[in-house]
């Protein structure tokens, strides 16, 4: 996977095309791996529970375990990637990715699916997706170019998504769920290559030279001190909520209404192939208006669109409907919350920065999963669950649209790039 064919895109001077291309598609590779995988495993909700004997609850706290184990340690990959390097980082994290599938598909009871899925593959995404493979796309293309780079890494996770449903929807059907984690741990393997390929970046420069000088604390005392950033960071909240809310239980919520478990492998698979689009596009758009205004229009249709499905009863035109429209409202935030990153606190600390954000998100990623499984444990269906987060995201979202998004002193002083 390649930017477009624009000779300037690259950072040639520094790299062959050739090299520069190898790095990018190293880290696509690894996010769509890493992301289609993750993606996914509320497919495996249903079939595990009943095979097991746990309560749904309970593989949806396995889910909700990942998101804050993603979200507490991405800071931490974060500033380890931007002092040392993305190669370290990064096979760390695919090592630990296989060893949580492997855990879950011998799992004999919910301790075992908490840890493998839940905090092992949390900390796996942490050195495997979007703040660690943003390091690399900044580095490898010209500044003018970032956002699309961040986009065009961002939508492969979602080509992970298209291809990764189907598959485990078929084996899950055919031989058997624990079967599908097999098939996911042969996939996880192959991450190591593309982290090989990707983390050849390290060795171009990140920032500016008035930047050398700049230490993680200062980085982040800068971040905590700019209103936009604090903006930003709570609307990643409700983004993180919506999505691992729809993850984890859209397929039990199709199943309850009386449709057939295939179409939730239908819905993952469409949203992850318009996501494609989706990401691409945000990136392109992203280096040509402004981010907060994306962002927040973003937010807002988003979550129109989940108020206007979940209020009817969900048909197969519907459901069909919603997951493109989803797909089309989906990972496009990932470019856009990097690149505001860049734009405002420049490139040297993006990972540190993306990161501390990132734990926000993923805060409302445990909510979304462990909450609407809670929920509708509770109260027997979903009502609730959507309802809050409608109403919180379009409140994040007119807050993103006002959001103050001036590069700080130091950045605005400095010469551009």
């Amino acid at each position: 996977m390649s930017l477009p064919a624009e000779k300037e895109a690259f950072h040639t001077s520094l790299v062959t095309r050739g090299e520069a291309q190898i790095m990018l598609g190293g880290a696509a590779l690894m996010m769509t791996l890493a992301m289609g995988m993750r993606q996914n495993l509320g497919l495996f909700q249903t079939p595990a529970s009943q095979d097991l004997g746990i309560a749904i609850a309970d593989f949806a706290l396995a889910i909700s375990v990942q998101q804050v184990a993603w979200g507490v340690s991405q800071p931490i990959a974060g500033i380890l990637t931007d002092r040392y390097g993305t190669r370290w980082v990064t096979l760390s994290g695919c090592a630990l990715f296989v060893a949580g599938l492997l855990l879950t598909a011998t799992a004999t009871g919910a301790l075992a699916i908490v840890i493998g899925a839940g905090l092992l593959i949390g900390f796996a995404l942490s050195c495997t997706t979007s703040a660690v493979t943003a390091s690399i796309a900044a580095r490898v293309v010209v500044p003018g170019r970032r956002t699309l780079a961040f986009g065009i890494v961002s939508a492969a996770g979602s080509v992970g998504s298209l291809l990764t449903a189907p598959l485990a929807a078929y084996i899950i059907g055919t031989e058997g769920w624990r079967a599908a984690l097999w098939a996911f741990v042969v996939l996880g393997l192959a991450m190591l290559p593309a982290a090989l390929m990707g983390s050849r970046a390290d060795k171009l420069p990140t920032g500016l030279p008035q930047d050398k000088g700049l230490t993680t604390t200062a980085a982040l005392g800068e971040a905590m001190r700019h209103p936009g950033y604090i903006v930003m960071s709570c609307a990643y909240f409700v983004c993180g909520l919506q999505l691992v809310f729809l993850t984890t239980h859209l397929p039990t919520y199709l199943v309850a209404c009386g449709m057939e478990a295939s179409y939730g492998a239908v819905v993952l698979a469409l949203i992850g192939g318009f996501n494609i689009l989706s990401s691409w596009g945000f990136g392109w758009l992203g280096d040509r208006y402004p981010k907060r205004l994306l962002l927040g229009g973003l937010y807002i249709s988003r979550s129109v669109a989940l108020a206007l499905f979940f209020m009817y009863p969900p048909t197969p035109l519907t459901v069909v409907l919603f997951a493109i429209t989803m797909g089309t409202l989906w990972l496009g935030v990932i470019p856009l919350v990097n690149g505001l990153v860049v734009q405002i606190f420049g490139l040297r600390y993006l990972a540190t920065l993306t990161g501390v954000a990132f734990l926000s998100h993923q805060t409302g990623s445990f909510l979304g999963a462990w909450g609407g499984g809670y929920i509708y444990d509770a109260l027997g269906s979903y009502d609730l669950a959507w309802q809050i987060g409608v109403s919180i995201g379009l409140l994040a979202g007119l807050m993103q649209l006002m959001m103050y998004d001036k590069p700080t002193a130091r950045l605005a002083a400095q010469p551009a790039e």
